[in-house]
C-alpha cells in the first residue's frame, strides 16, 4: 500500500474493478448481486473476526492480504477481536487469560498489517466484549435462542467449534453470536474462511427473522499447512509461528510437504498464491546459476505450471519462500522483542511444562481470590529526590503517604523522568509490597508508571486527580470495599497476576480489565501514553 504521492493520482477504481479486487482468490461469495449493487452506490462495509485463542501463525497473512485488497477497493473494514467467542468455544481461551490473549492478538495483528504495508488508520478495531455484553445484544441472543433449533445451532458450529464428546451449551450459542455481530457492527458483509460457511448460511436464515438484513458473505479457501492438512495453532509442525526464529522457519519449511510436481495440498505453493503474490504481484524463485539462475514470475499460474512440470525444484521453492517470509516476519519479531511484549506473550501463553503440579490435598481447596482491593495503593507526595549512591539509573525518593514518617522508595526512573519533574509532585504508590534492598538501599514501595510498548521506551508516572492529599486511597472501580493485604507475599505473586491486566486506555486513564483506577476526586491517568502498560 502506498501513501500519498503517486497513489493519490491514480483514478479511483470503478464498481467492476472493486468487485474484482474484493473477490480475487476467494473460494465462494454468497450474495454476489447484492455485493455489486452496493458497490454501484457506495463503499462496502465489511468485517473480519478472529477468536483470540491460540497464537496467530503465518496462515493469518492470508486474511491480512485480503484486508489489503478490501482497502484498495475502498471498503470500510472492521477487525473484530472475538474474545467472548474464544471463551465460548470449549474454553479454548480460559477466562483468566482472556484479556491477556486479546491484547496479544491486538498487538500481533496490527504488527502483521504494518509488515505488509496496510495503514492502520484506515481500519476500525473492536473487541467483542465492547458490545456483546450490552442489554440490547443480550436480549437479541435470547430472542434468537427462542427461534433457533438445537439441530441448526449444532450443524452451524460443526466446522468451527471444537468437537468434544460431551458438547457444552456455549458451543451452541457461538453461531448466534457470530450472526448478531453482523448487525451490531453495522456491516454489509462478513469475511472468513470457507470453514465458516455453515455459520454464514445460519446467519442468512435467522437474521431476517429478527427483522435484520441478510448480509453478503465472502469466503477464503482453507490454506493447507506445512504437513499438507489445515494449518492449525494446535499442531506445532503444521504451522510457522509469527515469532519463530529464522532457524526455526528454515527447519519447518525443510520438513514441509512439497512433493515434486504435486500441486495438491501443497502448503508452500498455497502460501505463495494467497499471500506473496497478492502482496507483491510477483514471486522470485532463487536458484544457483547452474540450475538456470533466478526466475521472476508475474502470474501464479505460470509458477504452478512450472512446478507441476518439475521445472521448479521443491528445494528452490522452499528457500525462496523462506527469504520472502522472513522479510514479512522481521518487523514483527523486532516489535515483539520489547520487554513489555515479551512479558505479554509469556503471560498470555504460559509454558505448560513450567506449570506447577497441584499440591496434595488441594483438589477441593478454594482458589485464591486475586482482586485489586488486595493492593494498598495510595496517593503519595515526593518530598525529596536524590540519585542512588551506588546506581546511576536509580533515584532514592522520600515520599509522604500519610504516615508519621515518609517512605524511602527506590525507582528506576533516572533515564525517563528528570529529577525536577519528580520533586514535590503527586504520584501513585503501591505500599504493601515486601520491602527489599535495591543496591543497598531498602525500598518501601513502588511508584506506579505507564510505559509505552515498543522502542524507544517512554515512561510516565501515573497522575492522581488534582487536589488529592498524600495518603488518600487509590482503588479500582467496583472494588472500593475490600481490605488490602497487610503485606503481599512474593511467592503468591498477587501483584504480578493483577498487573498483567493493568493498562492505559485510549483516553490515558489507568485501568484494570477496563475498570478505572479512582480516588474520591476522580480518575487516575497519565499524560500521553495511550494503550501503554502499567508497572
Amino acid at each position: 500500500m502506498q501513501r500519498g504521492g503517486a497513489a493519490a493520482m491514480e483514478p479511483a477504481p470503478g464498481p467492476q474493478e472493486k468487485y474484482a479486487l474484493i473477490t480475487r482468490n476467494l473460494q465462494e461469495v454468497l450474495g454476489e448481486d447484492k455485493l455489486m449493487g452496493i458497490l454501484k452506490e457506495r463503499e462496502l462495509k465489511i468485517y473480519w473476526g478472529t477468536a483470540t485463542t491460540g497464537k496467530p501463525h503465518v496462515a493469518y497473512f492470508v486474511p491480512m492480504s485480503k484486508i489489503a485488497d478490501f482497502l484498495k477497493a475502498g471498503c470500510e473494514v472492521t477487525i473484530l477481536f472475538a474474545d467472548l467467542h474464544a471463551y465460548l468455544d470449549n474454553m479454548k481461551a480460559p477466562w483468566e487469560l482472556l484479556e491477556l490473549r486479546t491484547r496479544y492478538y491486538e498487538n500481533v495483528i496490527k504488527a502483521m498489517l504494518e509488515s505488509i504495508g496496510v495503514p492502520l488508520e484506515k481500519l476500525k478495531f473492536v473487541r467483542g466484549t465492547d458490545y456483546q455484553l450490552s442489554k440490547e445484544y443480550t436480549l437479541d441472543v435470547y430472542r434468537l435462542s427462542s427461534m433457533v433449533t438445537q439441530h441448526d445451532a449444532k450443524k452451524a458450529g460443526a466446522e468451527v467449534v471444537k468437537e468434544v464428546e460431551h458438547p457444552l451449551l456455549s458451543g451452541l450459542l457461538y453461531p448466534s453470536l457470530q450472526a448478531l455481530d453482523e448487525e451490531y457492527l453495522k456491516v454489509d458483509a462478513q469475511f472468513g474462511g470457507v470453514d465458516q460457511r455453515k455459520i454464514f448460511t445460519f446467519a442468512e436464515k435467522y437474521l431476517p427473522s429478527l427483522g435484520y438484513a441478510k448480509r453478503v458473505h465472502l469466503m477464503n479457501p482453507m490454506v493447507p499447512g506445512l504437513t499438507g492438512s489445515k494449518m492449525s495453532s494446535s499442531e506445532e509442525d503444521s504451522k510457522i509461528d509469527l515469532l519463530d526464529r529464522k532457524e526455526d522457519v528454515k527447519k519447518k519449511l525443510k520438513k514441509a510437504f512439497c512433493e515434486p510436481g504435486n500441486v495438491e495440498n501443497n502448503g508452500v505453493l498455497s502460501f505463495i498464491k494467497h499471500v506473496l503474490f497478492p502482496l507483491k504481484s510477483e514471486f522470485v524463485v532463487l536458484r544457483e546459476e547452474k540450475w538456470g539462475g533466478n526466475k521472476t514470475y508475474t502470474a501464479y499460474e505460470a509458477l504452478e505450471k512450472d512446478f507441476a512440470e518439475q521445472v521448479v525444484h521443491p528445494g528452490d521453492l522452499k528457500n525462496s519462500v523462506e527469504v520472502a517470509l522472513n522479510k514479512l516476519l522481521d518487523p514483527i519479531r523486532e516489535k515483539f522483542n520489547s520487554p513489555e511484549l515479551k512479558k505479554l506473550t509469556n503471560a498470555a501463553y504460559p509454558d505448560p511444562s513450567k506449570a506447577k503440579p497441584a499440591e496434595k490435598g488441594s483438589k477441593n481447596s478454594e482458589p485464591e481470590n486475586v482482586v485489586p482491593s488486595r493492593l494498598d495503593i495510595r496517593v503519595g507526595k515526593v518530598i525529596s529526590v536524590e540519585k542512588h549512591p551506588d546506581a546511576d539509573s536509580l533515584y532514592v525518593e522520600k515520599i509522604d503517604v500519610g504516615e508519621p514518617e515518609p517512605r524511602t522508595v527506590v525507582s528506576g526512573l533516572v533515564q525517563f523522568v528528570p529529577k525536577e519533574q519528580l520533586q514535590d509532585r503527586l504520584v501513585v504508590l503501591l505500599c504493601n509490597l515486601k520491602p527489599q534492598k535495591m543496591r543497598g538501599v531498602e525500598s518501601q514501595g513502588m511508584v506506579l508508571c505507564a510505559s509505552s510498548l515498543g522502542e524507544p521506551r517512554l515512561v510516565e508516572p501515573l497522575d492522581p486527580p488534582a487536589g488529592c492529599c498524600a495518603g488518600e486511597r487509590v482503588y479500582v472501580e467496583g472494588y472500593e470495599g475490600g481490605q488490602p493485604d497487610e503485606e503481599l507475599k512474593p511467592k503468591k505473586k498477587v501483584f504480578e497476576k493483577l498487573q498483567a491486566d493493568f493498562r492505559v486506555s485510549e483516553d490515558c486513564v489507568a485501568q484494570w480489565k477496563q475498570r478505572n483506577f479512582l480516588t474520591k476526586l476522580g480518575r487516575v491517568s497519565c499524560k500521553s501514553l495511550k494503550g501503554g502498560s502499567i508497572s
